[in-house]
């Protein structure tokens, strides 16, 4: 029975990590815009009101967690009489009008209603779909059209798909919200005139201003779970007893609290917590029902590794000597870019005096290790002359060193069998 319980409880909470439900809190300092949004979509359910509206924020300051609880106080509003139709548009993905309105075609569920149509411009298609959503009155079903990372859609082509959006806003013929979410303080500059004359010019400005003991809350709201949530069966909630008590201790361990720290201080967005959060519930089973300290310690230890010290784990012994030599010549010539031939040079002066290991490799093969290390995302070329890379010999070009004194002592220390003369060669400054 336990194991039933625990599994109810897990996908509960896997649910709400997963954006699909919301913690029982959110930011204090967005219950304002809260209000005027859920006012502006209200108005648009009960009163076929149409309206446009722009949330603009820095990223994983709520924006998107903000609308999603807004969108399901408006559905559980007794006094709308038709349900609100949301339909998510992403910039990142919908990256022409024409894809944008297959996305559209698709959640509204319009497929079979186009068929073989053929229609003459983009505002013929989507007067039609919005058509089609019409009752046997004259009414038809409100819609909200999400648009994430605004500003990507203000590069299509004549900016087509918010033209006509905004337009069948401002006519009004429609109930229709468009919403438009952006990190782009300038967004309003990207619009054309004739988009921009048709826009309400709402714009709500929110930032996160979380304080690290409503981030620890928050924790404590993302994992525990409520009595409501499911039948009040004496089981769960001698179980929800025990679930919500250990939360509890969670959210008072030391161990714990320094890795929250840290992640508050790396991004202090909901979405950042969720992602340390799935790791230990996806842990939990019949021989692990509760989450332990150790367990977000190991899911902190995946989320904070550096990905290039992770890579410098996995090059060769050549790699990594070419490595000390482009840190060696950045801090020499104070960081200014170098090429091949100097990397090259600084190599042999160390595999000619202080190492026995390294004699071997011809030039050829050291350039193939250069020519990896810049596959692998390093190093990168950098070109201050104006005369153009591709321009310039490969063994020229001027380069330089994506990776930190930290990393690359970092790695040297775990590199497994490393030789001791390169690692004397790369704790000391200047060769």
């Amino acid at each position: 029975m336990t194991g039933t319980l625990l599994v109810q409880a897990q996908d509960i909470v896997k649910r709400r990590l997963c954006g699909n439900s919301l913690p029982v809190q959110l930011f204090s300092n967005l219950q304002s815009a809260e209000t005027d949004i859920y006012n502006l979509l209200k108005r648009t359910v009960e009163y076929a009101e149409s309206n446009s509206l722009l949330i603009i924020g820095p990223k994983s300051c709520g924006k998107s967690t903000l609308i999603k609880k807004v969108v399901s106080r408006v559905k559980k509003n007794e006094n709308a009489t038709k349900n609100l139709l949301v339909v998510n548009l992403n910039g990142y993905m919908q990256t022409d009008d024409r894809i944008a309105l297959d996305e559209i075609t698709r959640q509204l569920q319009l497929e079979n209603t186009i068929g073989d149509k053929v229609f003459g411009s983009f505002a013929e298609t989507l007067s039609f779909l919005l058509q089609a959503l019409r009752t046997g009155s004259n009414e038809s079903q409100p819609i909200l059209f999400l648009l994430e990372e605004f500003d990507l859609f203000a590069q299509h082509k004549n900016q087509t798909l918010l033209y006509n959006l905004f337009d069948i806003a401002q006519a009004g013929l429609t109930p229709l919200a468009v919403i438009g979410v952006t990190c782009r303080i300038d967004v309003m500059e990207l619009l054309e005139k004739r988009v921009k004359s048709r826009f309400s010019h709402r714009q709500i400005f929110i930032c996160n201003t979380w304080t690290f003991k409503e981030y620890v809350g928050a924790f404590k709201d993302c994992l525990q779970i409520k009595v409501e949530e499911k039948k009040k069966k004496a089981k769960w909630k001698i179980f929800l007893a025990k679930w919500n008590k250990n939360i509890d201790m969670l959210s008072e361990d030391l161990t714990v609290l320094e890795i929250l720290e840290k992640q508050f201080l790396i991004s202090q967005g909901l979405s950042g917590l969720q992602k340390l959060l799935m790791y230990p519930v996806w842990l939990l089973s019949n021989q692990h029902p509760l989450i332990t300290p150790a367990d977000i310690e190991e899911s902190a230890k995946s989320l904070f590794a550096d990905s290039k010290a992770n890579i410098l784990h996995g090059v060769s012994v050549l790699e990594l000597c070419l490595i000390i030599s482009m840190n060696h010549l950045m801090i020499i010539h104070d960081n200014q870019p170098f090429n091949f031939h100097m990397v090259y040079n600084e190599f042999l002066k160390f595999s000619q005096k202080k190492s026995h290991i390294l004699h071997n490799y011809s030039k050829a093969v050291v350039l193939k290790a250069f020519e990896h290390l810049i596959e692998l995302e390093l190093l990168k070329t950098r070109d201050h002359s104006g005369i153009g890379i591709s321009k310039i010999q490969k063994e020229y070009q001027p380069m330089v060193l994506l990776v930190e004194n930290s990393q690359l002592l970092e790695a040297i220390g775990k590199y497994p069998g490393c030789p001791t003369d390169v690692k004397q060669w790369a704790q000391s400054s200047i060769v």
